[in-house]
This record gives C-alpha cells, sequence and structure tokens, in this order.
C-alpha cells in the first residue's frame, strides 16, 4: 500500500473539530473517523506528544486495515512548566469536557501575571500506510500565542476561548476557519506531513 492507493485514509480521532479541519487541507483525500468503525481508544501511555501520535496511528490502522492518519496535540503553558501538555484533553480528568479544561487552566493561573502567560500549542502528526510500517512520517507544528483571563470567541475547539493570538490581536476562537487552518499548529503540521509524504511517495495527495 502506497499514499497512491490511499484515498480513504482513517483519522486516528473521533473530534469532529479535529476532522473538519484536517479533511478542509486533505483536500484530494477521504477522512473517515475511527469511532466508524468502533475502534476502540488506544491508551495513551507515551510521555510525549510522538509517542502518543504513533500509538494512536498504529491502533487505528490495525483495526481498520486501512492507512492512518494520527495527531497528538495540546497546549503547554510556561508558568505551569509544560503544562497541559500531553494530557491537554483530560487536564481536568478523564472524560473532562472542554470548558471543565478551560475552568482548570484559568484557575491555576489565576495568581500568574498576565505577561507571563505565554503558551504554545503542540501538534505531532503521523502517517502510517498499515500498522506495522516501519517507517512512519512524522511531522510537527508549532503555534505560540498566549493564555487570556477570561474565554472568548465562538469557533474552534478545546482551548481556543483562552488562546491569544499575538499577530490577529484576539483569541482563536475568533478566528474564521480559514485564516485558523493557514497559521495553526495543526495546519503547520498537515502542511508539512503532506509535503513529506509527496516526497517519499513522488505523487500529490
Amino acid at each position: 500500500m502506497t499514499i497512491r492507493d490511499a484515498q480513504q485514509i482513517v483519522l486516528a480521532s473521533g473530534n469532529p473539530g479535529k476532522i473538519r479541519e484536517i479533511q478542509a487541507i486533505l483536500k484530494n483525500q477521504t477522512i473517515i473517523a475511527q469511532s466508524q468503525f468502533n475502534v476502540p481508544e488506544a491508551e495513551e501511555t507515551g510521555t510525549t506528544f510522538v509517542e502518543n501520535a504513533i500509538i494512536k496511528a498504529r491502533n487505528a490502522a490495525e483495526f481498520c486495515k486501512m492507512p492512518a492518519i494520527a495527531d497528538d496535540s495540546g497546549i503547554v503553558v510556561d508558568a505551569l512548566g509544560g503544562a497541559p501538555g500531553v494530557i491537554s484533553a483530560r487536564y481536568a480528568g478523564v472524560g473532562a469536557s472542554d470548558s471543565e479544561n478551560l475552568e482548570k487552566l484559568l484557575n491555576d493561573l489565576q495568581n500568574v501575571p498576565e505577561e507571563q502567560k505565554t503558551a504554545r500549542f503542540i501538534c505531532v502528526m503521523v502517517f502510517l500506510q498499515h500498522a506495522n510500517d516501519p517507517f512512519p512520517i512524522i511531522a510537527q507544528g508549532v503555534w505560540e500565542g498566549q493564555i487570556l483571563p477570561a474565554p472568548v470567541g465562538e469557533n474552534g475547539f478545546g482551548y481556543d476561548p483562552v488562546f491569544f493570538v499575538p499577530g490577529y490581536n484576539c483569541a482563536s476562537a475568533q478566528l474564521s476557519p480559514e485564516v485558523k487552518n493557514s497559521i495553526s499548529h495543526r495546519g503547520k503540521a498537515l502542511k508539512q506531513l503532506t509535503a513529506l509524504m509527496e516526497n517519499i511517495f513522488k505523487t500529490a495527495i
């Protein structure tokens, strides 16, 4: 199997926000959420974004017998020593909602001066041709910003309402999907992944 054959790729996520963003960039592929195959969630036992992305991609590829893309992403806050990091999606506990995670983050930063609330979104994306692929394609993106004192905006998901984007003077959740995809950590990682896949397989995707 090569990417030339991979018109359908399973995404190791059921997050509708991620699916929309990835499909918008990989226009020539059909991205199918692993939830459509009833794939059990992989246990994210890695301590880094790279490890967890590979774990999730391998799990999806094994159950679906298809090429798979997985991302592991999160927000890293300097004043919290890099937290939430790899546990961003479950910062307030397993099964926590976006609002619960946001509330915990803001509570943890309530005594931190505004100028010290620097942060960045990190995204690592992995493509596997099959579950035993010995050569995973790995890409990463970083998006620098700062944590706002309160959520604003209606777009995006996760920590977008509290992530201030300096170049646009607004929260990530106030950006249009098109603008966000062009500058975000996930957008950067996807563009890098696409370039790597084109170079390796010598075909446009």
